[in-house]
């Protein structure tokens, strides 16, 4: 990948991971502890304990997405300091830029994504 294309990427990357951490802090209570965040989350007594369960598993399938996501944007970023960023994983060959623009963090080609889904 061209080097001067990189920081582009860099940047867009930077932002998508400010911009993670920041929903992730609110999911999990921000400035207040998650155990307090969590009691004051589920401790309606209003609510049923089907509405409880299912608010609590939303927040926590919530929470591993954008963790998840946040492994695959500082992988992408471990990558551009290592020179390879924008190389599939796979296959090796060079990711196509528009992919890129549009999934910064992509760490394979279309093909080999399409064969790991």
């Amino acid at each position: 990948m061209n080097t001067q294309i990189n920081p582009l990427f860099k940047e867009q990357l930077l932002a998508q991971r400010a911009s993670l951490l920041a929903q992730l802090s609110t999911l999990r209570g921000g400035s207040v502890g998650r155990a307090e965040a969590s009691a004051e989350h589920f401790a309606r007594a209003e609510d049923s304990d089907a509405q409880v369960n299912s608010a609590r598993d939303l927040e926590f399938a919530l929470d591993e997405r954008e963790s998840a996501e946040l492994r695959q944007v500082d992988a992408a970023l471990e990558r551009i300091a290592a020179g390879t960023y924008g190389q599939c994983i796979d296959c090796g060959i060079e990711i196509p830029a528009a992919r890129l623009h549009a999934a910064p963090e992509a760490q394979r080609c279309i093909v080999c994504q399409a064969k790991t889904e």
